[in-house]
């Protein structure tokens, strides 16, 4: 569990920094594909017992 914890903390700051900036730039689109990203990977972190919104 401790790799999938690491990997998934990391695409999840990476996936956020990604929504700032498309934000950022004005890039709507864009920014709702990171933030959809975003949702789907706190919700495979949930699913699999990780707690990340903490």
């Amino acid at each position: 569990m401790g790799e999938f914890l690491t990997e998934i903390k990391v695409r999840i700051n990476e996936t956020y920094r990604s929504l700032q900036s498309a934000q950022a730039a004005g890039d709507d689109f864009l920014a709702d594909m990171h933030a959809s990203e975003l949702e789907d990977l706190h919700g495979l972190a949930a699913r699999n017992g990780v707690d990340t919104r903490a």
